[in-house]
């Protein structure tokens, strides 16, 4: 029979992720899982050791997020994300087949060059004012904005650095971003491939096959003015700049793994590169980097140390010690059990509780199952594909949906439960379990 404390943690925790992702009265996702963390650190599941053993796993991967959030906010300001947009709808050349694709891929470059959660705040509101634009209907904007939130979600699986579950997960299993990214790019970015394709077979009737060539996004108000700009956002001279903009932030993300491999701290590269790039805006836009204090999106910081807190009282009361039990003689022995189930486990607990709390749990019940390196990476990899794509089935399954269903809302297009799940029950599964066999021959053949 369970314990008092282990009841009331459990409980804690149940509540927590209820609020988390009920949000009443679009509450801040910080605040409810900061009291669950405090009610779960009253209970004495966690002690005041497993605070600094806590604050020491996430730091760093709270850093190198805030910075790359940081270089988001500067991309906004140079007006990027709007000529990025302009320029995938000039290429679609009156074509809405050829535009679902461009819009795919622009969400899929999103979640690369910022985060799956950055992408989606950037990315939704970009495509409603576009799609409004073009002159669709709510029902024909939908497969855009659900295949779009689809993808920019799932994108954070093929590189660590792109979700912050991802980065905290990756420092409790002691990998590094380059080995990460070696194992996980291949068969993610097929799989991601194959959800586009699916979405792409299943929208298809529904896609407009003409659509307009005339096109000007109006940025929305959070969006400073574009003092750079000239009145043609598509002229040569800012599509140079931004052009310069794009390539300097693909070195930044290229000197991420670079830090990585030679063992330099990834949080201090995405530092030094945010830094640059203030300065650059400070330069050419005159704006001080000051206004940083009030844009970036701090609780993000006090939502992932909390909901930490919160699983690591789980952690303490047995229950990655009960998965170990069922887990342990179904993944030892095998690799691609140890992808298949462990991908598995991972996208119904992420389904259940979400995908924060659950990629944590996963994480920490691999590093006390005695598992040799390899089948330690592979299982641990297998649980970032579930946590970032098994975890699409239900619309509660990640922060970033969450997010997505309420921007969408406001945005004035209504899209149902109903509407989502009859899209997801039929791409997700099939995708996750395809990337998870990929998973295990594409790290079979590495090593």
């Amino acid at each position: 029979m369970l314990e008092f404390t282990s009841l009331l943690t459990i409980l804690f925790f149940l509540l927590t992720v209820t609020f988390v992702m009920w949000r009443p009265k679009g509450v801040n996702e910080a605040i409810p899982a900061t009291i669950g963390a405090i009610l779960i650190i009253m209970t004495g599941s966690v002690s005041v050791s497993d605070l600094g053993e806590i604050t020491e796993t996430i730091s760093g991967a709270a850093i190198t997020i805030m910075a790359t959030i940081v270089m988001a906010i500067v991309l906004e300001s140079f007006g990027f994300f709007t000529w990025a947009a302009e320029v995938l709808a000039n290429r679609a050349k009156g074509s809405g087949l050829k535009l679902f694709w461009y819009v795919n891929l622009f969400c899929f470059l999103m979640t690369l060059f910022v985060n799956n959660d950055g992408s989606i705040l950037i990315t939704t509101p970009i495509l409603l004012i576009l799609l409004k634009n073009l002159g669709l209907k709510p029902n024909q904007q939908i497969p855009y904005l659900l295949s779009g939130a689809l993808v920019a979600t799932a994108s954070s699986a093929p590189i660590g650095v792109s979700n912050i579950v991802n980065l905290i997960a990756l420092k409790i299993v002691d990998m590094d971003l380059y080995l990460h990214t070696a194992m996980m790019f291949v068969p993610a970015t097929t799989g991601l491939l194959l959800l586009v394709f699916l979405l792409y077979l299943l929208f298809y009737k529904k896609l407009p096959k003409v659509i307009s060539t005339q096109v000007h996004i109006v940025p929305n108000s959070s969006i400073q003015p574009l003092k750079h700009q000239t009145s043609n956002p598509l002229s040569k001279e800012n599509t140079s700049f931004m052009l310069k903009v794009l390539l300097f932030v693909l070195l930044v993300r290229i000197s991420l793994f670079v830090a990585s491999y030679f063992g330099i701290p990834v949080s201090l590269t995405a530092v030094v590169g945010s830094a640059a790039l203030l300065g650059w805006r400070w330069c050419r836009l005159k704006i001080s980097p000051i206004d940083m204090l009030k844009r970036t999106p701090w609780y993000i910081l006090i939502f992932a140390f909390s909901m930490y807190v919160v699983v690591y009282g789980l952690h303490n009361i047995g229950l990655t010690t009960w998965l170990i039990q069922i887990m342990d003689p179904m993944v030892s022995g095998s690799l691609l059990n140890a992808s298949v189930l462990m991908g598995s486990l991972l996208s119904v607990l992420s389904n259940l509780f979400n995908n924060h709390p659950a990629l944590m749990v996963g994480t920490l019940t691999l590093m006390n199952m005695g598992l040799d390196p390899l089948t330690l990476k592979i299982s641990y990899l297998a649980n970032v594909i579930g946590s970032d794509m098994g975890s699409l089935l239900l619309p509660m399954g990640t922060l970033a949906n969450i997010m997505w269903m309420h921007i969408v809302k406001d945005g004035g297009i209504k899209i149902t439960w109903r509407q989502y799940l009859k899209v997801t029950f039929v791409v997700i599964p099939p995708v996750t379990i395809v990337t998870l066999v990929l998973l295990y021959y594409w790290v079979s053949w590495l090593f």
